[in-house]
């Protein structure tokens, strides 16, 4: 049960899980991109994502907020003048998770977690792939059940001319012994 677990300790005490994802904010916000274990990218999404929210209106006091969280002078210049101004017109979900293949030395499951506005391959990427696919269609259930029934029909009407052919035949070769 998940009674009073309201979201991923890492492993860590307090102490020590806020220091990591204090870390790995600064070298989102610096990089934007990080490699790490996809535990580690889902705690930090929910970590970042909010951060990214008061960084968008750029008050004196969403500023000092978020201060709070990161605790980096250079970290809160990037993300309240780059990071939310190109964030500016998405409603959330800055932050894209990819998952890589396990790491070799332990198997821990890996992903690259990036800033989803700063990475125009990936974008470009989606929207030549979704230019060139074509929308499948269904056809509607009504048809395929009548032409079903039709298909019945016709094999019923084929097995009664071959029943009736072997009959012909027995007969005929029944009439062939008399003789």
């Amino acid at each position: 049960m998940r009674h009073g677990k309201k979201y991923n300790h890492l492993g860590r005490k307090e102490g020590h899980r806020k220091a990591l994802l204090r870390n790995l904010t600064i070298a989102l916000i610096e990089h934007k991109r990080i490699k790490t274990t996809l535990a580690k990218a889902r705690a930090l999404r929910v970590y970042v994502e909010p951060l990214i929210t008061k960084a968008k209106t750029g008050s004196l006091h969403n500023r000092r907020v978020v201060f709070s969280y990161i605790q980096n002078k250079e970290a809160i210049k990037e993300l309240f003048d780059g990071i939310a101004e190109k964030t500016k017109d998405r409603p959330g979900g800055y932050i894209r998770i990819i998952k890589l293949p396990a790491r070799k030395s332990d198997g821990a499951e890996m992903a690259l977690i990036e800033l989803v506005d700063y990475n125009e391959d990936y974008a470009a990427s989606i929207a030549e792939s979704n230019e060139g696919s074509k929308k499948r269609r269904r056809r509607r259930a009504g048809s395929n059940t009548v032409k079903a029934k039709q298909g019945v029909e016709e094999q019923t009407e084929d097995t009664d001319i071959a029943e009736i052919d072997e009959e012909d035949i027995d007969e005929n070769s029944a009439e062939e012994e008399k003789k």
